[in-house]
């Protein structure tokens, strides 16, 4: 199921062109990368060298409940099946400043944001930092290197002491011999999650081309 959704949601192997005097992110986001990157980051990793502290897996458990059944979907799970499901993650609280994902690395870990803020930057060609946005509790992090084991195309710092979940390869297995019915409708929701981002970077890739022919 896991590589069913995998290949489902892989790059195209059709990279876009760059424009070499385009400072924006969308002129490399999809410029196809080696896949043979040294900088493999696997959770267990990562986690120490933020420092996470484990947070209350009951509290964090609630928090995810309560975002998680927000969504029209899984809120047909029921708290039950939700809390079932909360119970497969580890939640950690990192200190503001933190480097949780690193541009170019591949990874077998996403997160939820619980509590906090991060600011997603890009480092370009040119070696500018160009800062492309924000994400706080609900969103989702880290989901494209995670599915389709490809380098990650920004980097994401904790902006406030942050509260995640993490959701690793691992993970997903487990809850896939487990309970399959959970991580289907768990790896349906992180699909919905990556299409939605995909739309969102299209709309705003075109509407970056429109300004450009227009200028």
């Amino acid at each position: 199921m896991l590589d069913s959704l995998k290949r489902l949601f892989g790059r195209s192997s059709a990279p876009a062109a760059a424009r070499p005097d385009d400072q924006g992110f969308y002129a490399t986001q999809f410029v196809e990368r080696h896949a043979d990157t040294q900088l493999y980051v696997h959770w267990a990793q990562r986690a120490p060298d933020l420092k996470a502290e484990p947070y209350d897996a009951a509290l964090g458990v609630l928090a995810l409940v309560r975002l998680l059944g927000a969504d029209r979907q899984l809120a047909d799970l029921g708290t039950e099946q939700l809390s079932v499901m909360g119970g497969y993650l580890d939640y950690v609280q990192v200190e503001s400043g933190k480097l949780i994902i690193g541009q170019e690395e591949q990874g077998d870990f996403m997160m939820v944001v619980l509590h906090g803020m991060l600011v997603e930057t890009r480092l370009q060609p040119s070696g500018e930092r160009i800062r492309l946005g924000e994400a706080r509790a609900g969103d989702l992090l880290g989901e494209f290197s995670a599915l389709d084991s490809e380098t990650r195309v920004s980097s994401w710092t904790a902006a406030s002491p942050v509260t995640l979940a993490v959701i690793s390869a691992s993970t997903l297995e487990r809850m896939t011999q487990d309970d399959p019915r959970l991580a289907a409708a768990l790896l349906t929701w992180l699909g919905k999650r990556v299409s939605r981002r995909l739309r969102q970077a299209n709309a705003r890739l075109g509407a970056q081309l429109t300004r450009g022919t227009a200028d």
